[in-house]
């Protein structure tokens, strides 16, 4: 009895000890130091005091503090020795300030959000100074780079590269002033050498391509088309001294010694961003609250836990087991895990049902997938990205015939006896190296181990979808009309896409046709094209929007709608808020995608938009109120933009960010005062949130044919005619427009 009772009294001593040390580490984690400037009591709701703060990992907070958060001037210094001292806005770096990093590089300038966003400079560690405008840490817009080999650009920029209009001043005294596209020299310019030589012409990549006249000093001009490989080069050279004379010059010379030392500097690389430093101000405070509240629990439950023990008589005072007693929560419920944000389920099933062996299409896969294999897998010309005419012409299609046993051209397969259509193959390829696609990636994910996934309903034209497994590509089966559009504008398509990088019209990456042999005679046509949701951010909502209000709402039930269901434009309560520059290149890019469209007779098509809620960190299924409800998308407990800290991504992610694809963005919530249709888009309500948005003009195939023509015809007849779909292309460019530039504003 007197060995239990010893046993009992040391237990306890070790109870209290640890209660002591678990106290004084909680008080350590995130209250506030004894400091000048601060008072012990607690500070009022927007009452603003100055103060110094110690954070969980050393760092340090000096400066105004308002309702839990920095606001207005202060300085932040982590423990790696970066430091930022300036504005600061409910807990962001927001307005004018300067970052510094240990390696002695700076940026002094504007802030947004704790991203570089605004007028800035920053000098590099090496010399490197960049002095013009940022967008959410990229040079874009307006800036002179002064790099540390003595070369200075100064012109337009974009995602951080020369792109635009701009000047390159090298060392040696050589200088280039014209277009620029992904930090390469690519459009009309002009080069000027040192020793007075002169190229003006079209580049392409960063050399002469194209038209172009390459002058000396003396007079002597030579005229002619430039290539890098010289395939299609010729040209004519024309002495100063006797015009009339032709004499033989090789242009590869400009190639080989003129142009050899124009490198274009990139830069130091910024090793670690201002906006990847902020601090998570709401999870540390939860922390810390969650911590302080399991103390009290600990220090309530400390008798029960002793008389619970009694069967440990062996164990010893340094043993596992009596630690583990006094660490764990004996309930879950009280735990700090459920004290964050609502958590979401973190595995969502894959949209689309797989195509497995006895299902329907099972054939119809393993004949598409053996066809892709054939068709990109056969050897073909060095793809040059200018096409002949003759690349263009409807008749140029190749057919294969593949039989179960194989021939000399195809392999043995299970499946059933079928020919293999390609059309206009040559295009094909070279648009899929145009979107840089690469031949062996792209036969992996359509033909690879993993089946495609059809997408449980057809769309409303009755043709089917699926989807590859890694989610890259969609392949569409299409109507012989829809194949005859698409291949009446292909070469206006190429040359679109071509010119215009960031164009939003679908990306096609090939049009097939598997035709089975014997009594049937069926022929499936589709086409392969980009999947606008492929990302690693679950898509909370998405939405199909065209302009017009007659049946465009969704057929499903409120109480159905999940984050696959495609919603419509009256279903619409949100408008995005894009940055500055951002929304000049939206509002530019759709102006020339519906020019594009307008002139090659299409309508119907629609901007599909799906976004991410930052705040909600994983799909979250039936959680997620409907959108048309009244309910937000998030909890009214989750953090709104003006209450939590964006996000922390990695730099890789942000330098993913194009316009429609990974692009940030603030949606706003909007209300309809009525439910009349003449309002398709609400009245803002002044509610914010942190989105991530993909977006992307779709159904492009559908020409102003007859059909269509009976179809305005008869529905005018019976609803308002600037309500449906069905209206000549240049009225429907131009609703199209108005409409679209209402949902997506100016971020001010």
């Amino acid at each position: 009895m007197s060995k239990k009772l010893g046993f009992r009294k040391a237990l306890e001593t070790r109870l209290k000890k640890s209660q002591v040390a678990a106290k004084k580490k909680a008080i350590s984690i995130f209250t506030a130091m004894s400091v000048a400037h601060v008072d012990d009591e607690e500070l009022t709701p927007g009452e603003v005091r100055n103060i110094e703060k110690a954070l969980p990992r050393g760092d340090i907070y000096t400066g105004q503090w308002c309702d839990n958060l920095p606001h207005g001037d202060g300085k932040f210094l982590w423990t790696d020795g970066c430091m930022y001292v300036g504005e600061w806005y409910k807990g962001k770096m927001t307005g004018k300030g300067k970052f510094s990093w240990p390696s002695g590089a700076t940026y002094e300038g504007e802030f947004k959000s704790g991203f570089m966003d605004g007028k800035g400079t920053y000098t590099g560690c090496s010399g490197d100074t960049y002095k013009g405008s940022w967008v959410m840490n990229f040079k874009q817009g307006e800036g002179a780079h002064s790099f540390s080999s003595g070369d200075r650009y100064e012109g337009e920029w974009r995602r951080g590269l020369p792109d635009g209009q701009g000047r390159y001043q090298w060392k040696n005294g050589n200088h280039y002033m014209g277009q620029w596209r992904n930090g390469l020299m690519h459009g009309n310019g002009t080069m000027i050498w040192s020793n007075g030589n002169r190229y003006d012409g079209t580049w392409e990549d960063g050399f002469p391509r194209g038209n172009g006249n390459f002058k000396w000093p003396d007079g002597s001009l030579y005229v002619g088309i430039w290539t890098k490989d010289g395939k299609d080069q010729n040209g004519t050279y024309y002495p100063a001294g006797s015009p009339s004379e032709n004499l033989d010059w090789d242009p590869q010379q400009v190639f080989l010694e003129d142009l050899k030392d124009a490198k274009i500097c990139t830069g130091e690389n910024v090793s670690i961003l201002p906006s990847q430093k902020m601090p998570n101000w709401s999870a540390m405070a939860k922390r810390s609250e969650g911590r302080q509240r399991r103390m009290v629990d600990r220090k309530s439950k400390n008798l029960s836990y002793g008389s619970d023990i009694t069967d440990v008589s062996t164990a010893g005072e340094g043993d596992s087991k009596v630690q583990d007693v006094v660490v764990r929560n004996p309930n879950p419920e009280n735990s700090d895990i459920r004290q964050s944000r609502p958590q979401f389920k973190k595995i969502m099933k894959k949209q689309g049902q797989t195509i497995s062996k006895g299902h329907k299409h099972y054939d119809l896969m393993l004949n598409l997938q053996l066809g892709i294999r054939h068709s990109v897998g056969r050897p073909g010309p060095v793809v040059s990205l200018d096409l002949r005419p003759s690349a263009f012409d409807p008749k140029e299609k190749v057919w294969t015939k593949f039989p179960p046993e194989g021939s000399k051209h195809t392999p043995p397969h299970q499946s059933c006896d079928f020919r293999w259509k390609d059309y206009c193959p040559l295009v094909f390829r070279t648009l899929r190296k145009l979107f840089n696609v690469d031949a062996a990636d792209y036969m992996l994910s359509i033909c690879g181990n993993d089946a495609l996934r059809e997408l449980s309903s057809p769309g409303k034209s009755g043709m089917f979808f699926y989807l590859t497994n890694d989610d890259r590509y969609m392949i569409k089966t299409m109507k012989k009309a829809e194949v005859k559009v698409l291949i009446r504008m292909l070469p206006a398509y190429y040359n679109h896409v071509r010119s215009f990088q960031n164009t939003l019209v679908t990306k096609f990456f090939g049009l097939h046709c598997v035709k089975l042999t014997g009594t049937s005679q069926k022929k499936v046509r589709f086409v392969i094209m980009e999947n606008l949701f492929c990302t690693h951010y679950a898509i909370h909502r998405r939405f199909d929007l065209k302009g017009s209000s007659h049946g465009r709402t969704s057929s499903k039930p409120e109480s159905e709608v999940d984050p696959t269901t495609t919603l419509k434009d009256l279903d619409l309560n949100y408008i995005f808020r894009l940055q500055k520059l951002w929304f000049q290149e939206f509002c530019r890019q759709v102006d020339r995608d519906c020019d594009f469209l307008e002139q090659e007779r299409i309508m119907d098509y629609s901007l599909l938009i799906g976004f991410h809620f930052r705040e909600v960190s994983s799909p979250c299924g039936s959680d997620v109120p409907t959108p048309t409800g009244n309910q937000d998308p998030l909890t009214e407990d989750a953090p709104r933009l003006s209450q939590a800290s964006k996000d922390q991504f990695p730099s890789d992610r942000w330098s993913s960010v194009r316009l429609g694809t990974n692009m940030p963005a603030r949606a706003e919530k909007t209300v309809r005062k009525s439910d009349s249709d003449s309002q398709l888009v609400g009245e803002p309500t002044g509610v914010f949130y942190d989105v991530i948005l993909f977006f992307g003009i779709i159904d492009i195939l559908q020409d102003y044919d007859i059909t269509k023509k009976l179809e305005h015809a008869y529905k005018s007849m019976q609803y308002d005619p600037t309500s449906i779909s069905a209206v000549d292309p240049k009225q429907y460019s131009k609703r199209f427009r108005d409409f679209i530039f209402k949902v997506f504003v100016e971020d001010t």
